[in-house]
């Protein structure tokens, strides 16, 4: 299943980037300190588990946060290891 048409929201209001498919919602908490990104907690309605969203979400997530000059400080397992299968995005990392 393709997420391109699928719209990230940022919900500042619940601190979490919200990714809603076939009206299930998942979605990435964070917390902004010091004008970083701290991504904590990712979660996958059920219904959806296995089909790629996690993913898609995480490389929205990215895409939206790099679009903002944004740095992250990962704090979520998920979000590590999709870190470690496309290096490319480590040059959102924050170093400190």
């Amino acid at each position: 299943m393709k997420y391109e048409d699928v719209e990230l929201v940022d919900n500042k209001e619940l601190h979490n980037f919200e990714f809603v498919v076939d009206g299930y919602r998942s979605f990435i908490d964070y917390v902004i300190k010091y004008e970083l990104v701290y991504l904590i907690h990712t979660e996958v309605a059920p219904e959806l588990e296995g089909k790629g969203v996690a993913s898609a979400m995480v490389t929205k997530t990215l895409e939206y946060l790099e679009a903002q000059g944004r740095q992250i400080v990962p704090r979520c397992s998920y979000v590590l290891s999709y870190l470690e299968r496309h290096p490319e995005w480590k040059r959102l990392v924050a170093h400190h």
